[in-house]
Formats: C-alpha cells, structure tokens, sequence
C-alpha cells in the first residue's frame, strides 16, 4: 500500500501509483470534483467506509465474545477432567489390604 501523501516520484523508486483512495482522499477528491455524479459516488464512498468501519468494529466486539468462551469452556473442560478422574478413582475397586495374624516377635 502506497500513502497518497508520499507516492514517490518516477525517478526515484521507479513511482508507485495507488490502487485504493483511503477514506481523507476520498474527502480531499469531493472538493476538487464540482460535478453532481462526483458528488453523488464520493457520498457512496463515504458511506461504504462508515459501514465498512462498523462491520470491522462489530467483528472485534464477535470475535472477543468468541475468545471468552473459549477460555470459559477451556477452565470447564479442565475442571470436567479432575472431575472424571475422582469419579474413575471412587469407581475403581481399591486391592484389599490383607493383615497377617499374629504377633511379631522381636528378635
């Protein structure tokens, strides 16, 4: 991307022409362009950068909620796992612990 302030010039670099109009050329455009349709297409222009603005602003408020719940579902998921590992040692039968019968006598 090329800023329109500073396209350098053909002999230096080789020049670089835009491909896109950033939102302040489009409004430094519509006050050299006089002509009704120029006015009409810089207003479109204009109106597709505020949406274009709120989709991006909605998609970071999205993609947040999604990085919350997928930190909440990953402290659930670990919890879940201690969880069925208490389960699986109560559930697993436990070797009987057989005692001798007798005294011990001291040597």
């Amino acid at each position: 991307m090329v800023s329109q302030n500073v396209i350098p010039s053909k002999s230096y670099l080789g020049g670089a022409e835009p491909y896109v109009f950033t939102e302040q050329g489009v409004a430094m455009l519509s006050s050299v362009l006089n002509s009704d349709r120029a006015i009409e297409i810089n207003i479109l222009i204009m109106r597709a950068f505020v949406k274009l603005r709120e989709i991006i602003s909605s998609d970071k408020k999205v993609g947040q909620k999604l990085r919350d719940i997928e930190k909440k579902l990953q402290d659930h998921e670990e919890q879940i796992v201690q969880i069925i590992q208490v389960i699986n040692e109560l559930v697993t039968p436990q070797p009987a612990v057989k005692k001798k019968i007798g005294f011990v006598v001291p040597l």
